[in-house]
């Protein structure tokens, strides 16, 4: 039904789209909630198809380094409003996507 080779493509693709799109809409909007949406739903099918179980561990820790990075640069005047936008709008495609992956670290810890 759903080929593996098409399946990985649908993955990358969504993950070019999702950091693309962050930054463009980082440097032209301002907070806006339907491109948050948008980031999450990507960042969501990324977990899906792309973290492998073998690169969880490794994903999650990334991820949870960059979302207290980026907090902490939001908080630092000098790196201006531009990049503190573009990596809000990051941090919610690395939420969508880190959500998914916990939750199938969960349950593959559950099985055991």
């Amino acid at each position: 039904m759903f080929e593996p080779e098409k399946l990985a493509l649908a993955g990358k693709w969504a993950f070019i789209i999702g950091l693309v799109l962050a930054v463009v809409a980082g440097i032209l909007f301002e907070a806006e909630e339907w491109v948050f949406w948008v980031l999450a739903i990507l960042g969501v099918i990324v977990g899906l198809l792309n973290v492998t179980q073998a690169e969880t561990q490794g994903f999650l820790l990334a991820a949870i380094g960059f979302l207290l990075s980026a907090t902490a640069l939001n908080l630092i005047p000098i790196v201006g409003e531009t990049l503190s936008q573009i990596l809000e709008y990051v941090a919610a495609f690395v939420a969508g996507a880190m959500i998914v992956v916990a939750l199938k670290a969960l349950f593959e810890t559950g099985r055991k």
